[in-house]
């Protein structure tokens, strides 16, 4: 019987798919003259530091958006919350518009020159350009 469970969980864990987390990446659109930047120049458009470039978002439940911000800012949500609740109370800055996931992330961008954004690295296509990687 002991025979039989091992086999079974070693055929089960070999077959299984590994879990790695697909890996994030900041986009513009083709017309952007932006070719590279770095992860904390990414926070300052994404946190309301900067405003050259208009951020768009992820929705608050994607985890893309929390593995984003702890990439780029090593905060978690309730941080980031809370940055752009002060913000916004004192009427500095206006929070990234959201979209419902990175498809509709990666059109936006794909639509303004001006625009930033993040979205999984399988996504990508030619419509935008990848100026940074976060592994």
């Amino acid at each position: 019987m002991n025979q039989l469970i091992c086999a079974t969980i070693t055929a089960a864990l070999a077959t299984a798919a590994p879990l790695t987390a697909a890996e994030t990446v900041v986009i513009v659109n083709q017309k952007n003259p932006a070719t590279r930047m770095f992860s904390d120049q990414a926070a300052q458009f994404f946190l309301g530091k900067s405003s050259i470039f208009r951020a768009v978002d992820q929705p608050e439940s994607a985890a893309i958006r929390a593995d984003f911000y702890r990439k780029i800012a090593d905060m978690d949500a309730g941080q980031v919350k809370a940055i752009w609740a002060k913000l916004v109370f004192t009427g500095k800055a206006t929070p990234p518009k959201q979209y419902a996931n990175s498809a509709e992330v990666k059109r936006a961008v794909a639509a303004d020159p001006k625009a930033i954004g993040y979205i999984e690295k399988s996504d990508v296509d030619d419509t935008v350009k990848v100026i940074l990687t976060l592994p």
